[in-house]
């Protein structure tokens, strides 16, 4: 899988493509239904897939303030897209100027000159151009005259419940890694940079690392999770906390993870956070005596949950 940022990076097209687009946070099970008719119409036809796809939620642009947190990283997502098969991830840049592109600007600039469309997938509830006036029945009307077909993807559902990257933020926010997980078609994962905390783990007999995450990525529910973590050296089974430090005084919400089995210094290592299960909510203890119980037990219960690695 390749990747290219902008327009302006793209090469001259070396052939016509089969192009789909989308935010795609969290590369979730409806995403995963577009990106896979993408690529199996690409193999049909013999030409090249590409995923169009955005640095910077919409809302931050048009609505700063009001935007959601992401559910990953773009270098993450690309990775995921890529994974299904798609040859070629170009991310655009949402800016104030992007917006105010018309449908038929985006059609042109886009699909036409930029990447030389010859059918185009989108989900049923894709919008595009100036105040997402371009709707997936746009593009089928107008592609024929642009020189391209296209055609919508069902949404997918869970349950009752739609399958959107909001509905997942909403339950890993209320800490239902289960539907999450479901939704996603895998599990969640954070990932970030080991950073110096204050060194309570440490004193407490369980060493932590303190994630840094991007600002624009979205945290699950406060609580204690088991689960895995990644690091350079390997990958461990993990005791992770999500919360505020009640017990010496309410911080500002972090994550930190205690790796099973693992000693060594991690301080500005990139570091991959998987939720498994949720433990329990997090609590103020009345001492530091009874949280190293507490978390003696969060650890003993990971330990049985979560199987090691077949690596480890």
């Amino acid at each position: 899988m390749e990747l290219i940022r902008g327009l302006a990076s793209l090469p001259p097209p070396d052939g016509p493509t089969v192009v789909t687009i989308g935010s795609f946070d969290g590369v979730h099970l409806g995403h995963r239904a577009v990106l896979r008719r993408a690529v199996e119409e690409a193999r049909v036809r013999g030409l090249r897939s590409v995923a169009v796809t955005f640095d910077r939620h919409p809302r931050e642009v048009l609505t700063p303030g009001r935007e959601p947190r992401l559910l990953t990283t773009v270098e993450r997502r690309a990775e995921l897209i890529g994974e299904l098969g798609i040859d070629l991830v170009v991310v655009l840049e949402f800016t104030e100027d992007f917006s105010r592109w018309l449908a038929e600007e985006f059609i042109e600039r886009v699909l036409v000159r930029g990447l030389r469309a010859r059918h185009v997938v989108v989900g049923a509830d894709f919008t595009f151009g100036y105040k997402a006036l371009g709707t997936p029945e746009m593009l089928i009307q107008l592609g024929p005259s642009f020189g391209f077909t296209a055609e919508r993807v069902e949404l997918v559902h869970q349950g009752e419940r739609r399958i959107s990257s909001s509905a997942i933020r909403e339950a890993l926010a209320a800490g239902d890694l289960a539907w999450a997980e479901r939704a996603l078609g895998r599990r969640f994962v954070l990932d970030g940079t080991v950073v110096r905390g204050a060194g309570r783990g440490a004193g407490l007999g369980y060493p932590t690392a303190n994630l840094q995450t991007p600002p624009r990525l979205l945290l699950p529910g406060s609580g204690v999770y088991a689960g895995r973590a990644r690091v350079p050296q390997g990958e461990y089974v993990a005791a992770i906390n999500v919360g505020t430090n009640p017990t010496f005084g309410v911080e500002p919400l972090h994550v930190e993870a205690y790796l099973l089995d693992f000693s060594g210094d991690l301080l500005g290592q990139p570091i991959s956070i998987e939720f498994w299960v949720r433990l329990r909510d997090e609590e103020r203890f009345a001492s530091a005596e009874e949280l190293r119980a507490q978390i003696a037990e969060d650890v003993r219960r990971t330990r049985e949950l979560v199987p090691p690695p077949a690596s480890a």
